[in-house]
């Protein structure tokens, strides 16, 4: 109960946090100066896009929790690279986020089951390093 009340409280503080974001009003201009950056180098800038993203989700520990942060940014800079909107849609995913809490409670009933080597590595290994790798050619080359 404690681990479920404590996700809705990251949830419910990086929804805070965006709109802080926003509110600033310069999310306009943290656009124009990261296009200028990437110089319109689109590959770069969708690479980027999803190890930031990726980050940004360890760091809070819930995929959830950073669609208002990462959108407030993304979406705006997606737009103004052009990319399409399924391409625009999507998460990076979280080796520690509440997508491996869940399974981790439940296979820690015997007390043998480690969070770290047993969910997150592989959840990392498995699941995170492909999503980058075909998210990024699916943006580059599909969508």
């Amino acid at each position: 109960m404690r681990m479920m009340a404590f996700i809705g409280f990251v949830i419910i503080s990086a929804n805070g946090f965006s709109e802080v974001i926003k509110a600033t009003g310069h999310v306009e201009s943290l656009v124009e100066n990261t296009l200028a950056i990437l110089n319109g180098n689109m590959s770069l800038a969708v690479l980027l896009m999803l190890i930031i993203g990726l980050v940004v989700t360890m760091g809070i520990g819930s995929s959830f929790a950073t669609i208002p942060i990462i959108a407030a940014i993304f979406v705006p800079l997606s737009l103004e690279l052009g990319l399409s909107p399924l391409a625009i849609i999507g998460d990076a995913g979280s080796p520690a986020s509440d997508s491996t809490l869940g399974p981790t409670s439940g296979l820690n009933a015997d007390g043998q089951h480690n969070h770290i080597w047993d969910s997150c590595v592989p959840t990392f290994i498995f699941y995170n390093i492909p999503l980058i790798i075909f998210g990024w050619i699916a943006i580059m080359f599909v969508l």
